[in-house]
């Protein structure tokens, strides 16, 4: 551990970003779908000051998840020394205590631990904005935290009638994106289909309350707000009815440095990737995580404890592969896009 951080400073050598600190997470035997995602969003830089803003305010409130995670952030942040390892026992123990999804020996999905960790977040800057009177008179629904500021989009689900055209939309906020994937694709492609139009016909009429009676309709979801972080993750395990089991699609699909997205109120909004969560390995059970992020200019892999330096054009190997069901692939399984507007 200690030559890896030598080695990484001195490939920074004078270069080396003012004020930062790369440090590596300890495993707990199956905790790397944790450090990979807790990795990506230290380098969120929005979501980090957010959670560096709370310390002062949690310092006296009862231990939970985002307490623990304040600590953890600040004590990485605080460090002397530039480089290292970080031990994130309380943060880990909080969470296992917290949710028995994560209290096993097992490996997690680290999207699943995503979701989670971000509405926990939201809740607990929920109630902890409640107490403080701050929005007394607002009630639950309209309660919108930071992290919501930094993540939240909006979906729209439209359906029209082809017999009388009625339109019926009915709109759902997202803190992340899940879509479909291609063999040989990209995420533009992906982003295409998600927003393709379906046709519903036959058994799968829709009733209509204009018509009073089943019709066939079409149906489309599009993205109605974007966020100013938009956090895409790709479905790439399904379950195969064969089998009786989740398979891994490794397909290759190719994501880029700037992203646009058409079929949306903004579509000439540009974002920018900053981080990507890598899973290696044949299954959702099986394998490992490992986080790419971008800083000052620079990525940097972050697998558990270990930090390196990666030039820009390895970032193609996280592709995912074209044979198809390998033994072994690392593809990405989440990517961070950070909005260049807001």
């Amino acid at each position: 551990m200690g030559t890896n951080a030598s080695q990484l400073e001195k490939e920074f050598g004078t270069s080396f970003p003012p004020n930062e600190r790369y440090f590596g997470l300890v495993n707990f035997g199956n905790t790397c779908y944790c450090n990979s995602v807790l990795q990506a969003l230290f380098f969120c830089v929005p979501f980090r000051n957010n959670v560096l803003r709370c310390s002062s305010a949690t310092s006296k409130k009862k231990e939970n998840l985002l307490t623990c995670l304040v600590d953890l952030f600040s004590s990485i942040a605080s460090q002397k020394r530039r480089v290292g390892v970080y031990t994130p026992k309380k943060f880990v123990s909080r969470l296992k205590r917290e949710n028995e999804l994560f209290d096993n020996m097992q490996q997690q999905d680290a999207h699943e631990f995503l979701n989670y960790l971000l509405n926990t977040v939201a809740d607990l800057v929920t109630v902890e904005t409640k107490t403080s009177g701050a929005e007394s008179k607002a009630s639950d629904a309209s309660v919108k935290t930071w992290v919501h500021e930094i993540f939240e989009g909006v979906l729209t689900n439209e359906t029209r009638c082809l017999t009388c055209e009625t339109v019926r939309s009915k709109d759902e906020e997202f803190l992340d994106l899940s879509v479909d994937i291609q063999q040989h694709s990209s995420i533009t492609c992906c982003l295409k289909c998600f927003s393709g139009t379906e046709t519903l016909c036959s058994q799968y009429k829709y009733f209509c309350d204009t018509c009073c009676s089943k019709q066939e309709a079409t149906k489309r979801m599009r993205i109605k707000k974007l966020p100013p972080v938009l956090a895409l993750h790709l479905k790439r395990f399904k379950f195969m009815e064969s089998s009786q089991r989740y398979q891994k699609l490794a397909y290759r699909v190719v994501f880029p440095m700037e992203l646009k997205l058409q079929n949306t109120e903004d579509p000439d909004r540009l974002y920018s990737l900053f981080a990507v969560v890598v899973h290696c390995g044949s299954g959702p059970h099986r394998g490992h995580y490992i986080a790419i992020v971008k800083s000052y200019g620079f990525w940097l892999l972050f697998d558990d404890d270990i930090v390196e330096r990666i030039e820009p054009q390895a970032m193609a190997e996280f592709f995912g592969v074209a044979a198809e069901n390998p033994k072994s692939s690392e593809a990405s399984y989440i990517l961070f896009y950070e909005s260049q507007i807001d």
